[in-house]
């Protein structure tokens, strides 16, 4: 199929999702719905981030037709507000990814380098100006912004307030739980499964998993056996209960902001003995140039993601339900995204820290009162747009250093465009994409670690030019920097410190 003929067809397909419309979910704007006025008068909306970790931008249903992957909730939001197609993130890293979008400020200004450094407390975030503009700020899961230091407190409250969070309960990711939690617990997610009797079990499991296997592919993917775990007990469902617990606690006086930071679909890839069945037998598309593990065991490993991707699917339609319930749906800006992508092995690649699409790209799906549903959009939009989007809703003004604009106008329609440049950034490579022409600088295959919780960052590796044009060469193969033109050039001017 030529490339026009796949785009064509890939919008035709995410239409379909959005096709069959019976009645909008979202259906009042935010002067007819809201809870509370503003300072301006308007009233404002509550806030939900659905926040998973490590979620690449195409396993999305609808998104591409060999994909046999099934989000019908996602898919009910989609239609009832914005799938941005190509979405970026800032940097394809936990730690700066979410520092960026506290902060509000592109990964040179983040504070945050790598996954060895602590959000500075000295810094801003988007969550204490929404508090300060009179919302109640609620966070659960991995909130991630103290990688350096290995410790939540037992409750996960160690320092929510002067992140600016109102309530929450911060508990560590996958890999930082057991590795944290080994002898004793650290954050309140292995508390919960020592007073469960489960910790041993998990921990054993988690050990297995670590490592290269005989194929040469990362253990945390190839072993896709279930966790021991009960399906009440799995991560990502734990995070979710306490999310709806939390609000269930809210103030109904005041808007409210809540985050929901999944530790899925991040590897090791397992699945609960529940999700197992759902997945196997679906065929998926191998990697791209991928040159460790079988076939059938990347058959494998795909089912296992979209196991985990499905699961988070589960708790979307859920979460609607429960603002449904509350009587708040109409009044509620719903945002799912994550904080960067996975490789999944294209180009022998696993995880992130790659400024490849599978790594920077993530899913954005936003509705909500007032926002303009409409067909799926490659419009550039990055998640560093997040801060003030949130401050916009909310009638907060957006701090002069933010480089954060906020997608307000966008969502209402009342602009066609928002970017004309997104960026990304890890260690010393930078990235700078137009929509169509990607110009890479200081990245060499090998130089940031392919597969890594913590890349070690080195004196820069001779690094060349690297430039896409992913119209015509979606997966990133051929690179263009020979062949300078008008539009590299301009790009070139772009990259940022």
């Amino acid at each position: 199929m030529g490339t026009s003929n796949r785009r064509s067809f890939l919008q035709a397909a995410g239409a379909a999702v959005l096709s069959g419309r019976a009645s909008r979910l979202f259906g009042k704007s935010p002067v007819e719905a809201g809870s509370e006025a503003s300072p301006n008068g308007a009233r404002r909306p509550n806030i939900l981030l659905l926040f998973p970790d490590q979620y690449r931008y195409d396993w999305v249903s609808g998104y591409a037709p060999n994909l046999p992957v099934q989000t019908p909730n996602l898919a009910r939001l989609a239609k009832d507000g914005i799938w941005f197609r190509r979405a970026t993130v800032p940097s394809p890293l936990c730690a700066p990814s979410r520092a960026c979008m506290a902060s509000g400020r592109e990964y040179p200004r983040c504070g945050v380098a790598s996954n060895q450094a602590d959000y500075p407390l000295t810094q801003t975030t988007v969550y204490s100006l929404l508090q300060s503009g009179g919302y109640h700020v609620a966070g659960c899961g991995k909130i991630d912004l103290h990688k350096k230091t290995p410790e939540w407190g037992l409750d996960g409250k160690r320092l929510l307030k002067e992140w600016g969070f109102s309530d929450g309960i911060d508990n560590a990711g996958k890999w930082d739980a057991v590795w944290s939690g080994a002898k004793a617990p650290h954050d309140p997610y292995m508390a919960y499964l020592y007073r469960a009797g489960l910790a041993a079990e998990h921990i054993a499991d988690f050990k297995s998993r670590q490592g290269t296997g005989r194929e040469g592919c990362p253990r945390s993917y190839s072993l896709t056996a279930p966790t021991p775990l009960p399906d009440d007990a799995y991560c990502d469902n734990w995070v979710a209960h306490n999310g709806l617990e939390l609000m269930d606690k809210f103030p109904r006086d005041k808007p409210w902001f809540l985050v929901v930071n999944f530790t899925g679909p991040h590897n090791p890839v397992d699945i609960t003995r529940r999700m197992e069945p759902l997945v196997r037998g679906r065929m998926f598309p191998q990697p791209i140039d991928c040159k460790v593990c079988s076939p059938e065991t990347h058959e494998l490993i795909r089912q296992n993601y979209t196991a985990m991707v499905e699961n988070l699917d589960r708790w979307v339609g859920i979460y609607l339900d429960k603002l449904r319930e509350r009587g708040e749906l109409e009044n509620t800006l719903v945002i799912f995204s994550s904080d960067h992508g996975e490789m999944l092995g294209d180009d022998n690649l696993w995880g992130k820290t790659q400024p490849y699409q599978p790594s920077v790209g993530v899913p954005l799906i936003v509705a909500g009162p007032g926002v303009k549903a409409r067909a799926p959009t490659d419009v550039l939009v990055t998640t560093l747009d997040f801060a003030a989007t949130f401050l916009d809703y909310a009638g907060v003004s957006r701090p002069d250093d933010m480089d954060s604009r906020s997608l307000r106008p966008f969502l209402e329609d009342r602009t066609q465009t928002h970017r004309e440049f997104v960026w990304s950034a890890l260690g010393q490579w930078r990235m700078v994409f137009d929509g169509r022409y990607k110009l890479i600088t200081g990245f060499a295959p090998g130089h940031v670690w392919p597969h890594s919780e913590s890349p070690t960052f080195v004196d820069p590796l001779p690094a060349p030019l690297l430039v896409f044009d992913l119209e015509n060469d979606p997966t990133e193969q051929v690179n263009l920097a020979a062949k300078v033109g008008p539009e590299i050039r301009k790009l070139t001017e772009m990259i940022q410190p």
